[in-house]
């Protein structure tokens, strides 16, 4: 797990092995099983989680009561619930294992003592959010302008892993489409 989160550092800052022992140490491995909740509405988001090996969604319910799923993160990706984990509020939405999941997770207590003791951490926590929020605009502006079709073609291209590992209506629920309409679309994209 160790040169997993060394190798992914490096995709965004280089750290010494001194300095990744460091903070490898103050990161802590979960195991959730398929379905397991990593958050719940209404429960403060504690932890920033690093997946390992899995599949996390996060969604929030409707006023109808509907599952609307927001993100998608696989191995290698962080998730959290960022508003709840940094202004410690109640979270709108909830974090869930969509098979098992090994994370390694960390407190923002703890995040913010490696700010100070690795300061290159905060620069490379700072262009992880910054290419979460470039996804989330490039989904809301240009994505959802899309037609459905498009929006499939253009999932399926850019995270084709998600594909073979995520339900369909789950993918479905992301694309803003019925999961009749993506089935079709999935038969005439064969």
């Amino acid at each position: 797990m160790k040169e997993q989160i060394k190798t992914y550092f490096a995709r965004y800052v280089e750290f010494n092995d001194t300095e990744i022992d460091g903070i490898y140490s103050e990161l802590k491995p979960r195991v959730f099983q398929k379905k397991e909740f990593l958050l719940e509405e209404n429960t403060v988001c504690k932890h920033n989680y690093f997946i390992i090996k899995g599949v996390v969604r996060s969604y929030y319910m409707d006023e109808k009561g509907n599952e609307k799923i927001t993100q998608f993160a696989i191995d290698n990706w962080w998730i959290t619930n960022m508003e709840s984990f940094i202004k410690e509020t109640p979270s709108t939405q909830y974090l869930q294992a969509l098979e098992e999941t090994t994370v390694l997770y960390l407190s923002k207590e703890t995040l913010e003592k490696l700010y100070s003791k690795y300061p290159k951490l905060e620069r490379l926590f700072r262009i992880i959010t910054e290419n979460m929020l470039i996804a989330n605009l490039r989904k809301s502006d240009i994505f959802l302008q899309m037609r459905s079709k498009e929006r499939y073609t253009s999932f399926a291209e850019a995270v084709p892993d998600f594909i073979q590992r995520v339900p369909q209506y789950m993918i479905a629920s992301y694309l803003e489409i019925t999961p009749e309409y993506l089935s079709e679309l999935r038969r005439n994209t064969k």
